[in-house]
């Protein structure tokens, strides 16, 4: 059994018992997540899409850590002018894994 859950504006495919990477969720480490934004639902064969969302399907998670991605240097320059930026960014994630699918 597989979900099409929509997760921070993001569409993830998930299974029970599968560790993601999502955007950055402001829970406890340790925490349950419920999400109740299902889009498209796959048990034994049977297939069901939701107009947007189905009703009464959630899908449960678990909060593992907090992480950061790896950094990305943004580089700004004029030739011969003397004129260089340079930024960094990390984007921040969270670890989850999908404890159950309840349909």
């Amino acid at each position: 059994m597989f979900a099409v859950v929509d997760i921070k504006g993001f569409q993830e495919k998930v299974t029970e018992g599968q560790k993601l990477r999502v955007p950055r969720i402001s829970e406890e480490t340790g925490a349950k997540l419920v999400f109740d934004q299902v889009l498209l639902l796959s048990k034994d064969s049977a297939v069901t899409v939701g107009t947007p969302n189905i009703a009464g399907v959630t899908v449960e998670a678990k909060v593992l850590a907090h992480t950061r991605g790896d950094k990305i240097r943004v580089v700004k320059q004029r030739r011969r002018k003397r004129y260089r930026r340079v930024k960094g960014h990390r984007t921040e994630y969270t670890e989850i894994e999908i404890v159950k699918i309840k349909a």
